[in-house]
C-alpha cells in the first residue's frame, strides 16, 4: 500500500472502465470475440448493471459502463494497453473473427515493441503491445 503527499491510500489499479452503448453487445464481444472472461454482471439501482471483463487471470479488469449523462460516450481512445505473447497471431486472429483492427503489425524497432490497435463494438480502441 502506498501513501500519497494527501494521504489517500491505493494498492492497485483494479480495473478501467470502457463507455459502451450497448451492455449486452459490448459483452458478447469481449467474452465472445476477444474470450475475456465475465467477472461480474450484477444489477444495481434502478435498472443498471456492473459488468466487467478481463483476460483470464490478469489482475485488472475493464467494465463496461454506459455514457454518464453528460459523460463521453462511446467511440473514444481508451488509453487500454493489452499484452500478447505472439502479436503476429493474435492480429491475425483477431482479424480472422472479423473486428476492427489496424491493417497490420507496427514494428517500429528499437525498444519500441510491436503493436496494433482495434476498435470494439462501440468503436473504441484498445491497444495490443507484444510482451518481450
Amino acid at each position: 500500500m502506498t501513501e500519497t503527499a494527501k494521504g489517500a491510500r491505493f494498492t492497485e489499479v483494479g480495473r478501467v472502465a470502457v463507455t459502451v452503448a450497448d451492455q449486452d453487445r459490448a459483452l458478447e464481444f469481449y467474452v465472445g470475440t476477444l474470450g475475456f472472461e465475465k467477472r461480474a454482471d450484477t444489477p444495481f439501482g434502478d435498472g443498471h448493471r456492473w459488468i466487467e471483463v478481463g483476460p483470464a487471470g490478469a489482475p485488472t479488469g475493464i467494465a463496461l459502463v454506459l455514457p454518464r449523462e453528460g459523460g463521453q460516450g462511446p467511440g473514444y481512445e481508451t488509453g487500454i494497453i493489452l499484452t500478447s505473447e505472439d502479436i503476429d497471431a493474435d492480429h491475425a486472429a483477431l482479424r480472422s473473427r472479423g473486428v476492427d483492427t489496424d491493417p497490420e503489425v507496427q514494428r517500429w524497432g528499437g525498444p519500441v515493441p510491436p503493436m496494433f490497435s482495434f476498435r470494439d463494438a462501440d468503436g473504441n480502441a484498445l491497444m495490443v503491445v507484444e510482451n518481450g
